[in-house]
């Protein structure tokens, strides 16, 4: 059972006006690339930064509130999310291209970035049309693919504090490591800017489209998954490690490790998210016993198993 309405009720009624909306029970598996998982005590759409900064302050201290994105690598679990979930709509999603400086909200799509910055005549970014995300969740995990990172191109980045309160952080008080951000998990990010190389933008958009190939043909992305499952391991592949445990096509329930990558978890049709998320936790228990290596989840996971309540 998820959250239960009545609980729900009570919540929406203890959060602050706002002018953007706020949906009840509100449907999370729809939005997200696996499909799967609970729905959300309380969605908030917020109007503008404005809308959310006040929404923040005024909220009550004791109501969690959580970030997704396009949850493109998100899985969701079945008992849905307590509190407010926060979805940044489209006046977080603007790109602006200034000389050799592209600033784009934390909901802009990252290959909508990449795409303005190709059109500008702007090089660098041309890694994040294999992203597939949002620059918000691309700051959140220092998003990274093709041999380039966020932190390599990003100059400062805008985030709200649990308070509303708007801070300008720059790239070296981040804390930015591989598929890692040290900023606080309750901060929000806002908008971000980043720097490019001028180029002719044919060259750029033969680099997309090769990057984009590549992608097409070594990961499974007309499936419904979730991305990366496990970081790399310092020195190590995921992948090859994950194969070397001889789990490539391994299936519990409707989930199943990716036959053609096999660090992508999939849902075949029927999946669970408690499915999908106990397939990744014996993927991790063999590769532990045949290589000692202890795998790290990529996919962030949220929410509580089916029948449980309370914060995640």
């Amino acid at each position: 059972m998820s959250v239960a309405a009545t609980r729900t009720q009570s919540l929406i009624e203890r959060l602050p006006a706002v002018r953007g909306r706020l949906t009840e029970q509100a449907p999370l598996a729809g939005v997200t690339w696996f499909r799967v998982g609970g729905p959300a005590e309380v969605a908030f759409r917020p109007a503008d930064r404005d809308d959310l900064a006040g929404f923040l302050a005024a909220k009550p201290a004791d109501v969690p509130v959580t970030v997704i994105g396009v949850a493109s690598n998100l899985l969701v679990r079945d008992g849905g999310v307590p509190g407010v979930v926060l979805r940044l709509g489209r006046s977080f999603a603007g790109v602006e291209i200034e000389g050799e400086e592209v600033t784009a909200g934390a909901g802009a799509l990252d290959v909508n970035v990449a795409q303005a910055a190709a059109r500008a005549g702007l090089g660098g970014l041309e890694f994040l049309v294999g992203v597939p995300g949002t620059i918000g969740g691309a700051l959140r995990m220092n998003a990274g693919a093709y041999g380039r990172e966020l932190k390599d191109v990003l100059l400062w980045a805008e985030a709200l504090d649990p308070n509303g309160r708007l801070h300008r952080l720059e790239p070296e008080a981040m804390g930015l490591g591989y598929r890692h951000c040290e900023v606080p998990d309750d901060w929000i990010f806002a908008a971000a800017r980043l720097r490019g190389t001028p180029d002719e933008p044919e060259a750029i958009a033969r680099r997309m489209g090769e990057i984009q190939q590549a992608r097409a043909e070594s990961q499974p992305i007309r499936s419904r998954t979730g991305g990366s499952t496990f970081r790399n391991p310092p020195g190590e592949r995921a992948w090859q490690l994950i194969d070397r445990a001889g789990c490539r096509g391994l299936r519990k329930g409707g989930a199943q490790v990716s036959e053609k990558h096999c660090n992508f978890l999939i849902n075949t049709g029927t999946a669970t998210a408690a499915d999908l998320e106990g397939l990744g936790e014996e993927v991790r228990r063999r590769v532990r016993q045949e290589t000692g290596i202890e795998l790290a989840w990529e996919i962030k996971r949220i929410g509580v198993a089916a029948g449980q309540g309370g914060d995640p």
